[in-house]
């Protein structure tokens, strides 16, 4: 292949020009960027978090992070520690771009933490009977609201008076899911 073609071929890995990004032949905001690849992370860490306490051989430190049970709000950190991992990195990479990372991510987990049961629950009881197929959109849809609440919320960063407030909300999770 000639010097020439290789310069010109789309590749799809994730390349920054300033304030773009280009993502698989598409140029967009970095944020979006790192929205996209949020929503893939978080779903690919929550499917393999779902078994990761059982391969461990039930470990209590597992348990802490992960689902140890089939109830929906061990169900819920799949969504929870994901996406708040995922906030550290996005909030470490755009930490000189964007005063607000830190309160969108905190809201949007809370959104995409919070809708998991209230889809699960409306359609189980809807139908009276829940479906697997079903509660794996559940969580996908839930990841993606999550993460669509902070893109949309980012054009209108809130003030500091909520970070105090969402970040407790959120603390009070990881001490919620880690005891109950």
């Amino acid at each position: 292949m000639s010097k020439h073609n290789k310069k010109n071929r789309i590749t799809p890995k994730v390349i920054h020009y300033n304030e773009m990004c280009y993502f698989r032949g598409v140029f967009m905001d970095k944020l979006k960027c790192y929205i996209i690849i949020g929503i893939f992370f978080t779903i690919i860490a929550g499917v393999i978090g779902h078994f990761v306490y059982e391969w461990t051989g039930e470990n209590f430190i597992a348990g802490l992070f992960f689902p140890v049970n089939e109830s929906t709000w061990e169900h819920m950190k799949l969504v929870f520690f994901p996406m708040l991992l995922y906030s550290f990195f996005v909030k470490y990479k755009l930490k000189d771009e964007s005063e607000c990372i830190s309160k969108l991510f905190m809201l949007g987990i809370l959104a995409g933490t919070f809708v998991l049961p209230v889809l699960f629950y409306t359609y189980s009881g809807v139908l009276g009977y829940n479906i697997a197929w079903l509660n794996i959109l559940t969580f996908i849809v839930s990841v993606i609201i999550g993460f669509v609440v902070v893109y949309v919320k980012a054009k209108s960063c809130m003030s500091d008076r909520w970070l105090l407030l969402l970040n407790g909300i959120v603390f009070s999770l990881v001490i919620a899911f880690m005891v109950f």
